[in-house]
């Protein structure tokens, strides 16, 4: 059948995007779904720093490739031998699909599917196969999913239902923003009743921990739990507050506090903004006996400089979370009961809404810190 989609052309052209267009919209050729896949009509679309990272250069994909990750829709068919998912359900697209069989899938989370991450960076979906195409030429599958496209063919294993009560933005940002960010706090973090959060960066990633971390109290809880939000960007930090953090700073303010001597400290330190600093920052805010946990995805050269004696003499832990150490189809659902109960307003970190041909405008905004979700809607 034939789609339209956003393909990126050419990692690394120059800023700005909405000048150098290194995505093209184009008419792409897309085949019937294999025996494990299925058809997706997409509904709405996350656009997301992990998206932002292949087309500056900072995550090499094979190219031209069709973008898009955090993703959702309507199915409108399925394979030979899908039998768990119904034409017409609405279904979460998870950008690391979950083969069940292999050593990494048998920790609960803890480590990324092997076959997955390996057909991700092949460009393929997870049997191996490509099912776009354009004037004959293969195109190349981001991370599994393409959902920056009115339709997808995915492997079943990318995907999982919810109920279509979930509105499609909703059910989207669920697939990544949520699923990393509040899959960190949950899974990874396992904060104790009253524990103190902060969260380092203030994206799509960050601002869904920020609300996870805000969903953990009951209405009675007393105290209320410290949530403490970090970013260089005063919008972001206005938001923040607007969404219920006790606490709010610039790394600026951060770095004058502990000169001064008045350090801000957590026991919980959520590092989510992908940048080597940043991450030095989150270690740094971490109290004695705390959790540093890493979801951010910086640059492959990135370094940082940390001490180790600090992390020995006051017993520090350092996690890294991929995917918010989630198991998909165990934690969307939980996520999207949170939402239901109208604890996890994930509708409030939809910064915006742009059509599919503005997405290199689209690029920049989140290359220049200004959104934390804009949704392409179809």
């Amino acid at each position: 059948m034939k789609i339209t989609g956003a393909v990126l052309e050419e990692m690394s052209r120059p800023r700005p995007y909405a000048e150098s267009k290194p995505i093209s919209i184009s008419e792409l050729e897309l085949a019937e779904p294999g025996p494990h896949e299925i058809l997706v009509r997409i509904e709405a679309a996350g656009v997301c720093h992990s998206d932002l990272s292949v087309v500056d250069g900072n995550r090499p994909r094979p190219l031209p490739m069709l973008l898009g990750h955090e993703a959702a829709g309507i199915v409108e068919q399925v394979g030979s031998d899908v039998s768990d998912i119904e034409v017409g359900q609405r279904v979460v697209m998870t950008f690391l699909p979950r083969c069940g069989e292999c050593d990494a899938c048998a920790t609960n989370g803890r480590m990324p599917c092997t076959p997955g991450s390996a057909t991700n960076g092949a460009g393929t979906l997870l049997d191996g196969e490509r099912r776009l195409s354009r004037d004959g030429d293969p195109i190349e599958h981001h991370v599994g999913v393409s959902g920056f496209a009115t339709h997808a063919v995915v492997d079943r294993r990318s995907v999982v239902p919810v109920d279509n009560d979930v509105p499609p933005e909703v059910a989207a940002v669920l697939g990544c923003a949520v699923l990393t960010g509040g899959g960190a706090i949950i899974n990874a973090a396992k904060p104790e009743p009253g524990e103190a959060i902060m969260v380092v960066g203030l994206g799509g990633v960050g601002m869904a921990a920020l609300l996870t971390a805000l969903s953990l109290d009951g209405e009675d809880a007393e105290p209320r739990r410290e949530v403490i939000a970090v970013d260089g960007v005063a919008d972001k930090l206005r938001q923040a507050r607007d969404l219920g953090a006790t606490q709010v700073y610039s790394p600026q303010q951060l770095a004058e506090r502990a000169e001064a001597g008045d350090p801000v400290k957590a026991p919980i330190v959520i590092e989510a903004a992908g940048n080597a600093r940043a991450f030095e920052s989150a270690v740094a805010a971490t109290a004695p006996g705390g959790r540093t946990v890493s979801v951010g995805l910086p640059s492959p050269k990135a370094t940082s400089t940390i001490s180790p004696l600090g992390i020995v003499a006051e017993a520090r832990t350092i996690v890294g979370s991929y995917l918010g150490s989630a198991v998909p189809s165990r934690d969307i659902p939980r996520f999207a009961e949170l939402w239901r109960s109208g604890r996890l307003p994930v509708e409030k970190l939809v910064s915006s809404r742009v059509p599919l041909a503005e997405i290199n405008t689209a690029m920049d905004e989140l290359a220049d810190g200004h959104a934390v979700r804009q949704i392409i809607t179809f």
